[in-house]
């Protein structure tokens, strides 16, 4: 069964699916952000609020959190956690 991680503001998505969770800090990431949004594949899941991580997904899309990355990095580490005991 796919594990499913909040990553903020009611907002979920499949931890089996994502590849990397970044900051959006750099010039790179900010690039990649722009084309995703231009191209229709980005998820604006930060409710109005700052943009703290980018969730790089298996489909390509891009899905944009206002929780820090290491935040959603320990909600994934957990989940998995309490996988691994059941």
């Amino acid at each position: 069964m796919n594990k499913l991680i909040h990553i903020g503001f009611g907002n979920i998505v499949n931890a089996g699916k994502i590849i990397a969770i970044v900051s959006p800090d750099s010039a790179p990431v900010k690039r990649l952000v722009q084309k995703a949004k231009e191209a229709g594949t980005a998820i604006d899941a930060t409710q109005g609020r700052k943009t703290k991580a980018v969730l790089v997904m298996e489909n390509s899309q891009l899905v944009l959190s206002a929780l820090l990355p290491e935040t959603i990095s320990q909600r994934a580490q957990a989940e998995s956690r309490d996988e691994n005991e059941t």
